[in-house]
């Protein structure tokens, strides 16, 4: 058998010398990049911050509300400026800067995110509020907090949002593709929602970067708010290409509303399994069709196996 230090050294040498190639997955930058734990990290704090009496603060001695914010303030800010100010060079807006004025910026950011999470709490209130009025399985407020999926997948969607608003880059997208990974639930943190969002049971819905939702709106899961085609890739980049949901709309299981110009009208009803690319007026119950299960015996029949079997035909009008 080879000597095992001159294998590792073979091997080691053949990926190097791939390293050498000149493809993007070839740049070495010193890990220049955020860093995946650090904004996980962040993410926990802030749910710290914005339920402060929900989560236990393990590696912090505090005796007072007072003292674990301040606590929990100075060390999301450190944290979130170190990774802004990774972040900017990723936006041609600040890859100019200089590294003084880019953490400068960053700073800015960090501060002026900081001072929203009041803004923040105000918005997730009212979530809270439409996720326990609106499903009679919920026997309490803290159980929403502490299991619900669809309420995990909107507070981090409700803090990755504003620094969207705050024009910092990748970082927004990294914290809702961490809540992607545990809930299934894949929010754009370009989307804008409006307050009393209400997600129930949440697996596998997807809310693209430019949907509008009003207030009070209900979806579950498997819902599509999407892109009608995406084929022109990044030409499409900065138009609107997902839907517009009003006020107080239900929509059922399975759903698919796609395009920019479709427009899903305040009071209205989307039943399970539509595919809807068109506006819907105000008020609207939309439905597909019941299929329709025909049941034929063929025991009788000379089959190879002799079993019984049904056919499905649906006809969805």
């Amino acid at each position: 058998m080879q000597n095992m230090d001159n294998r590792i050294k073979e091997v080691t040498g053949a990926i190097l010398n791939d390293y050498s190639q000149g493809r993007y997955i070839d740049k070495e930058n010193n890990f220049s990049q955020p860093e995946k734990e650090a904004v996980v990290d962040i993410i926990e704090k802030l749910q710290k911050i914005i339920f402060p009496g929900f989560y236990r603060m393990k590696d912090y001695r505090y005796y007072t509300v007072e003292s674990m914010t301040s606590t929990l303030v100075e060390d999301v800010l450190f944290n979130l400026i170190k990774q802004i100010t990774l972040s900017l060079r990723y936006s041609a807006e600040y890859c100019g800067l200089s590294d003084e004025e880019t953490a400068e910026k960053a700073h800015d950011q960090a501060f002026a995110f900081m001072e929203r999470i009041p803004g923040i709490r105000e918005y997730v209130d009212t979530d809270l509020t439409a996720e326990y009025d609106g499903d009679p399985a919920a026997y309490s407020k803290d159980e929403i907090v502490y299991s619900y999926p669809g309420f995990y997948a909107i507070v981090v969607y409700r803090i990755a949002h504003e620094l969207v608003k705050l024009g910092v880059p990748l970082i927004p997208r990294m914290m809702t593709e961490h809540a992607h990974s545990l809930t299934g639930i894949d929010i754009n943190p370009g989307a804008t929602i409006g307050k009393y969002f209400f997600i129930d049971h949440g697996t596998g819905i997807v809310i693209g970067e430019t949907t509008e939702i009003g207030e009070h709106v209900k979806l579950y899961q498997g819902v599509t708010l999407g892109a009608l085609s995406t084929r022109k890739g990044q030409l499409l980049k900065g138009k609107k290409r997902h839907p517009t949901i009003e006020d107080n709309v239900t929509i059922y299981s399975g759903a698919s509303i796609l395009g920019g110009e479709t427009v899903i009208g305040a009071n209205s009803v989307i039943g399970a399994n539509a595919f809807i690319t068109t506006s819907v007026p105000a008020g609207a119950k939309i439905s597909i069709k019941n299929q329709e299960m025909n049941c034929e015996d063929t025991s009788k029949k000379n089959l190879d196996n002799g079993d019984k079997f049904c056919n499905i035909n649906s006809r969805i009008l």
